[in-house]
């Protein structure tokens, strides 16, 4: 009997460091833009008085009729004295720029710090939970008879247990930081299938019928929890907006360099809010006559940013009141 594979991902300062370059390249690019919005200021008024010190040396008695109540002062000094004066401004400038930056950037640094440490804190505390949830079932499994429908059931669990942990997983490295976690190629109809299967009971309580379609083997380069995910996330929205007695087809397609998730449904259609839209979060319809569709909460949020990570896009193909059809489309490996 083996337990879910531990790896020590205690949480490091790679996440603090990394928010700390984040906030000082902040603070210099803030800091330089006041400088130059400054240093420009600066240049404009050199130019406007040099432009009246040209005007005045050659239009004396223009500026005032009483010789004697002239100061004069020679125009390369002035000059001199105004360049270095508009250097100086312009250093100045810069360093109040920049020390108001950092001022500014320092409390989304706490912040920034304060959500890290908390997901790194609430990561860590469930593996272990996670971990004795799984010997149970492991336990639970070696008790019931092989291929009853007690032992297919607990098989489920574990494996939603061990989806659980790697997601877990995912958002402990994600805090961590400094942590490059790379993809790798893999095949894509399994993943499907097994996130669809973990779904097929709720489909059954809710009298929906749910079906897929599968082409080839094609592959892709993504994290295969990431992918569950997304699929999870299309296929749980589609139950949610799917009446009893209706169909949700699942289907997987390769067509040249792109391979594509499709996940169809015969509910009312997405109505009072655009289409593109529902992949906002918490995004909802303004028509009363939506029904359940009014709401679009964070999973196809979460979808998108997904496909968007792995290089791909997530749209909706056609909607209306036979029902809505989204496709998930992803590079092929």
């Amino acid at each position: 009997m083996t337990g879910p594979r531990r790896q020590d991902t205690r949480p490091t300062r790679a996440g603090a460091s990394s928010d700390s370059r984040a906030l000082r390249r902040a603070a210099v690019v803030v800091g330089l833009k006041i400088a130059v919005a400054i240093a420009i200021m600066v240049v404009v008024v050199i130019i406007a008085a040099a432009a009246y010190m040209l005007y005045v040396s050659q239009h004396p008695d223009a500026v005032s009729a009483d010789p004697s109540a002239r100061v004069y002062v020679e125009s390369n000094d002035m000059l001199k004295a105004m360049v270095l004066a508009g250097f100086a401004g312009i250093l100045a400038a810069g360093g109040i720029g920049w020390l108001s930056a950092r001022n500014a950037i320092r409390p989304l640094g706490r912040a920034l710090e304060l959500q890290r440490r908390f997901v790194q804190d609430a990561s860590h505390e469930l593996r272990t939970p996670l971990t004795i949830l799984d010997a149970r079932v492991q336990l639970a499994q070696a008790k019931s008879d092989p291929g009853s429908e007690t032992a297919r059931a607990l098989d489920l669990v574990r494996q939603d247990t061990a989806a659980l942990t790697a997601t877990v997983q995912e958002l402990l490295l994600a805090a961590t930081a400094g942590a490059e976690y790379p993809a790798e190629a893999i095949t894509v109809v399994p993943v499907v299938r097994e996130a669809v299967q973990s779904l097929r009971d709720v489909a059954a309580l809710r009298g929906v019928h749910l079906e897929t379609t599968y082409d080839g083997g094609p592959r892709v380069r993504i994290h295969g929890n990431s992918l569950r995910r997304a699929v999870l996330g299309l296929v749980d929205n589609a139950l949610n907006h799917t009446p009893e007695g209706g169909h949700i087809t699942v289907a997987v397609s390769h067509a040249g360099r792109t391979v594509s998730i499709t996940v169809a449904d015969t509910g009312s259609g997405i109505t009072g809010i655009a289409p593109s839209r529902v992949f906002d979060r918490f995004a909802h319809s303004t028509d009363p006559a939506a029904g359940g569709r009014r709401s679009y909460g964070l999973g196809l949020a979460l979808v998108r940013e997904i496909a968007v990570a792995a290089g791909g896009t997530i749209e909706v193909a056609k909607t209306g009141p036979a029902g809505t059809t989204m496709v998930l489309t992803l590079p092929a490996a």
